[in-house]
């Protein structure tokens, strides 16, 4: 039986052709998916390159990093604390324009309520800023008589004015208040008010009961839990006791607003935030003066 001699090539060619048939592939799209793959071998060795050269710039950052510290140590610099007095300062300027804020604002009440007290300024009185703190300052002559405790008509007309402006004003309203009252050094002619001690105490007291009175035809009406009442005596004069003037100016009655922890950074458990001082009490001798007496 004789044999068909099939030459190498020729089968090649010829198992190409079954392969390609049997695959259901034509050699055009062989062709081409060799050559995608050949476009992506080539990608793969260019990215993989790239990533070296990342790598080797990374590794000469950090040497060029590590030196410039070096530099910088050499100097005595730490580049670590610089970046801490950074955040330092930073914080610093934030809080230093959050107080600006808090104070433009307390300013502006008290632009308000200076406005609102302007119609009594005819009878003397002031509102101002005093060691930080408002105060709404009374004289004593409009509250009361020479020598005496209890208020005076137009003197509860003019508190009853007083305490419609605060209670118009919701910040003012939920404040705390002390009543400070103050007197002049002169003897108190009076055979039950013993000294200046008493009859200030006994004067805070007078205005602290009107302003927290149930709140009736415009008068009273502040939160009794917000007020609170201390004699000064003679202990804080404003003006000199040698002349009339000065002393008339030292009888007063102050308002005075506490101040807000918030208002100061501080909360209300804060170790920083200090207590309230206690208010002296009436008829308690002074640590280095003897108490006078109004005149």
């Amino acid at each position: 039986m004789r044999g068909t001699l099939v030459r190498p090539r020729g089968a090649a060619l010829l198992l190409a052709t079954i392969f390609s048939i049997a695959c259901g592939h034509s050699q055009d799209e062989w062709d081409r998916k060799v050559a995608e793959g050949n476009e992506l071998r080539a990608r793969l060795e260019r990215e993989q390159r790239e990533r070296e050269r990342a790598e080797a710039d990374y590794t000469d950052a950090l040497t060029e990093i590590d030196l410039l510290r070096r530099e910088l140590a050499e100097h005595g610099l730490n580049i670590d604390t610089m970046s801490a007095n950074l955040e330092s300062q930073r914080s610093a300027l934030a809080e230093y324009e959050r107080r600006t804020s808090q104070l433009l604002e307390t300013t502006r009440r008290l632009e308000q309520l200076q406005k609102k007290l302007a119609a009594l300024s005819s009878l003397g009185l002031e509102v101002a800023v005093r060691e930080g703190r408002m105060v709404i300052e009374l004289p004593g002559d409009v509250l009361f008589e020479p020598g005496r405790e209890r208020l005076k008509e137009d003197g509860k007309k003019v508190l009853c004015q007083v305490a419609a402006a605060l209670r118009a004003d919701d910040d003012l309203r939920a404040r705390e208040f002390q009543v400070a009252g103050h007197t002049d050094d002169r003897p108190v002619a009076s055979s039950v008010i013993k000294d200046n001690w008493a009859l200030s105490a006994l004067r805070a007291r007078a205005v602290l009961l009107s302003m927290v009175a149930p709140e009736k035809d415009g008068c009273g009406g502040l939160p009794v839990s917000k007020w609170s009442a201390a004699g000064y005596g003679a202990e804080h004069p404003l003006a000199s006791n040698e002349t009339s003037e000065g002393r008339a100016m030292n009888r007063r009655i102050e308002l005075v607003a506490q101040p807000n922890l918030a208002e100061l950074g501080l909360a209300p458990n804060d170790p920083n935030a200090k207590p309230k001082p206690a208010a002296p009490k009436a008829g308690t001798e002074p640590g280095a003066s003897s108490p006078g007496a109004e005149e």
